[in-house]
């Protein structure tokens, strides 16, 4: 489960990337691309090959081959950004690649990953409002250890963290303050640069953001100081984590905008992993809490009040003439908070310790209940 700000839910599937590619978990991109070659050449839908298959094994290869998104993958099982390419029976964006002859694949080595990457776009981002792809800042993980109770009813942290930030002095602007911008000269103020480049599969015209001005079309006339004219800089920022009550350990919370800063775009989103530390009597099985309590022989069978302390305090538990070993007490409302004044129960599972050695007094009782067939 991942929450989203508070209790926005969302869930992703899991893939096994590397045994799709058939390498292992520490091999390395050289590695990665020689099998992607390998299986590329076998399953494309060109010679014959599964389309769905050749899928998957490009979209294995654009997670592993990206270092954000192995490592994202490697620690949860997913990706959190723009989810992987493919997905389509015809390949790569919903391109049919059934006009292209297969003759040309023979003999020759291809990185199919490479080239749709460059061409057709393989990093994060949105459309703005005049239709330019707005750049987006990289996600951050983190881990946070959290004692039992604080899983329970939640908790607010605040951790420093460092990152790249919006730049303090010019506001993200990238310019000296006071400073006037002006049109940028690569892309002659508009944005982008237009690119036509050949390839195996013909030739191809893009178009690319301009990298002098990251896609706004001017630059400022005197540069900000403090970031180098980037609008953005390394730095620390203190972020405030809100923990939701009755988080379990290992899911997930969302703080969108709290990642990493991008240069004449919108920040990343942070991504806090939960761990909860083990609690040493009480276990928790969905909204419920359950817990063992030792109990003397004597007063099994003749009833007593025992004190016990649970995560709201000490309370007293009657316990039954005649109780049972491993009969099990409920104790209502002391357990998880899972709605607006709702919470689950808490069950009390009854241990009868027997005693290892009997006084002379204590065995005459017993013979005496066992002469009463007790």
């Amino acid at each position: 489960m991942v929450y989203s700000g508070y209790f926005t839910e969302s869930t992703n599937m899991a893939k096994d990337y590397y045994n799709i590619l058939g390498v292992a978990k520490n091999a390395s991109k050289d590695e990665i691309k020689t099998a992607f070659r390998k299986l590329a050449h076998r399953y494309h839908p060109d010679k014959g090959g599964d389309g769905k298959q050749f899928n998957e094994i490009n979209e294995a290869y654009q997670i592993l081959t990206d270092d954000r998104k192995r490592a994202e993958y490697d620690t949860y099982g997913s990706t959190f950004g723009q989810g992987a390419p493919g997905g389509h029976e015809q390949g790569f964006g919903g391109f049919d690649f059934s006009g292209f002859n297969a003759q040309g694949f023979q003999d020759m080595e291809f990185d199919l990953g490479d080239v749709f990457g460059e061409f057709f776009g393989g990093r994060g981002g949105s459309r703005g409002g005049n239709g330019q792809r707005v750049k987006r800042g990289r996600d951050i993980a983190l881990d946070l250890e959290l004692p039992f109770a604080e899983s329970i009813f939640g908790t607010e942290r605040k951790m420093l963290i460092s990152k790249t930030i919006a730049c303090e002095e010019c506001s993200g602007s990238g310019a000296k303050p006071g400073s006037t911008m002006i049109s940028c000269a690569t892309c002659n103020g508009k944005g982008n640069i237009h690119d036509t480049k050949r390839t195996l599969f013909g030739a191809f015209s893009t178009v690319r953001e301009c990298d002098a001005c990251h896609g706004k079309g001017e630059v400022p006339k005197e540069k900000c100081h403090s970031c180098a004219g980037e609008g953005v800089k390394k730095g620390r920022e203190e972020i405030h984590i809100i923990v939701p009550p009755g988080i379990k350990d290992g899911e997930v919370i969302r703080f969108a905008g709290k990642g990493e800063a991008a240069p004449g775009g919108i920040a990343g989103d942070l991504y806090a992993k939960v761990h909860v530390i083990a609690h040493p009597v009480f276990q928790r099985d969905g909204n419920n809490l359950s817990m063992e309590l030792n109990v003397k022989l004597s007063d099994a069978l003749l009833g007593a009040e025992y004190k016990i302390s649970t995560l709201d305090g000490e309370i007293k538990v009657a316990i039954p003439e005649g109780i049972s070993h491993g009969e099990i007490l409920r104790v209502r409302g002391k357990g998880i908070p899972f709605e607006k004044n709702k919470r689950g129960d808490l069950f009390v599972k009854i241990v009868i310790k027997l005693p290892k050695k009997l006084s002379k007094a204590a065995r005459k009782a017993v013979e005496q209940l066992k002469e009463e067939g007790v």
